[in-house]
C-alpha cells in the first residue's frame, strides 16, 4: 500500500475539494500517513486525522445557503466581523475534545503569528485550538489568542504547507493548491467577453424568507463572496469592500503558493481554479467533492494505470 505525506491549502468552501481528494485516495488503497494543512485545510485534515471526517462531510453536504447565514455568529470586536466559535463548537461536538499527539495521523495545522510575521506550525496540544487558530481569516474572523500568540489564517504566509510534511516517512507528498489562478479573466472596465468554465447547476431549493430579513446585512455580504469567483463579466467598472479583500488575499495566496511549491517540490500537485467556488459556497459542497475526486483521477489516476499497464507487459 503506497503511504502518502498530505498537504492541503487555505481557500474556504474550496476546501470541501479536500474531502474528495483524501476519498479518492482511500479508495484506491493510498495510506495517509501525514497532513499538514492552512486554514479550510486544517480544518479538513483534523476531521480526517480525529476519524471524524465522514461525520463532517454527511454535515457540511446538508447544508443549504440560510444554513450558512446561520454559522456566522456576529463578532461585536474591531478585529473580525465574526467570532468563528459556532464552527468550532460544531466539531467539538462531533469529535468530542481532542489533542494533536492522540490523533491517528501526524497533523500539523500551520497558523499565521501577528505579532512574530511567521508561520506557527501547530502539532501539539489541542485540535480545535490548532484549527480555530489556522482558520481566522483576517478580517473576517477574530484572531485567536494561544498559546500566548495572537493567531491568524495559515494561508496568510503558507497557502499550501508541505514544509511539515517533509520529514514524514512517505511514498509521496500531494499537495491540494485551492487557489490555482485562473486562465482567462476580464479586467475592470474591459468590454471584452470571456470564456466561462462550465460549472454544474445545483437545484435551487426554496429556503424561509425570514432568514435573509432577520440577516440582511450577512446575506448581501455573502452574496457578494458568492459571486467573486464565478467567472462572470463584470457588469460594472466598481468593486465593493469585500470584493477587494477576497480577491486581494486570493492573488497573495497564489503568489506564496507558486515561491513555496518551487521550494519544496511535492511529488503531486493538485490545483483547484479559484472559479470553481466563493469563499462561502459551503452549500455546493457535494459538487465540490467531486471536483476534488475527479481532479485526484486526473493527476494520480491516470499515471497509476500507466504504470499498471506497463508492468503487464514486462
Amino acid at each position: 500500500m503506497p503511504t502518502v505525506a498530505l498537504a492541503l491549502g487555505s481557500g474556504g468552501a474550496r476546501g470541501m475539494a479536500h474531502i474528495g481528494v483524501i476519498e479518492w485516495l482511500q479508495k484506491h488503497d493510498f495510506e495517509i500517513v501525514s497532513i499538514a494543512g492552512s486554514s479550510i485545510g486544517a480544518l479538513i485534515g483534523g476531521m480526517h486525522a480525529a476519524g471524524k471526517l465522514q461525520d463532517y462531510r454527511d454535515w457540511v453536504t446538508s447544508l443549504e445557503r440560510s444554513s450558512v447565514l446561520r454559522m456566522l455568529d456576529l463578532s461585536f470586536s474591531r478585529s473580525g466581523i465574526f467570532k468563528g466559535e459556532k464552527v468550532i463548537k460544531l466539531l467539538r461536538d462531533m469529535t468530542g475534545d481532542l489533542n494533536i499527539e492522540d490523533l491517528a495521523i501526524p497533523f500539523t495545522a500551520v497558523a499565521t503569528d501577528l505579532n512574530r510575521e511567521r508561520a506557527i506550525w501547530l502539532n501539539k496540544g489541542s485540535l480545535f485550538d490548532a484549527i480555530r487558530s489556522s482558520i481566522a481569516v483576517p478580517s473576517v474572523f477574530t484572531p485567536h489568542h494561544y498559546m500566548g500568540r495572537w493567531l491568524v489564517d495559515g494561508g496568510l504566509v503558507d497557502p499550501v504547507p508541505v514544509g511539515p510534511t517533509m520529514n514524514a516517512n512517505a511514498d509521496i507528498t500531494i499537495a491540494v493548491n485551492l487557489n490555482h489562478a485562473i486562465d482567462e479573466i476580464e479586467l475592470l472596465g474591459e468590454a471584452t467577453p470571456i470564456k466561462p468554465r462550465k460549472r454544474p447547476l445545483k437545484k435551487k431549493v426554496e429556503e424561509p424568507e425570514e432568514d435573509d430579513s432577520r440577516w440582511p446585512a450577512f446575506s448581501a455580504m455573502l452574496d457578494s463572496i458568492r459571486g467573486m469567483h464565478k467567472d462572470k463579466p463584470e457588469q460594472q467598472n466598481s468593486m465593493n469592500m469585500v470584493d477587494v479583500l477576497f480577491r486581494s488575499f486570493d492573488i497573495m495566496q497564489s503568489q506564496i503558493t507558486d515561491a513555496r511549491l518551487a521550494s519544496y517540490r511535492p511529488d503531486v500537485v493538485i490545483n483547484l481554479h479559484r472559479s470553481a467556488g466563493g469563499f462561502f459556497d459551503y452549500d455546493q459542497a457535494n459538487e465540490l467533492i467531486q471536483l476534488g475526486y475527479n481532479l485526484t483521477e486526473e493527476a494520480i489516476g491516470r499515471q497509476l494505470k500507466s504504470v499498471q499497464l506497463k508492468d503487464k507487459t514486462l
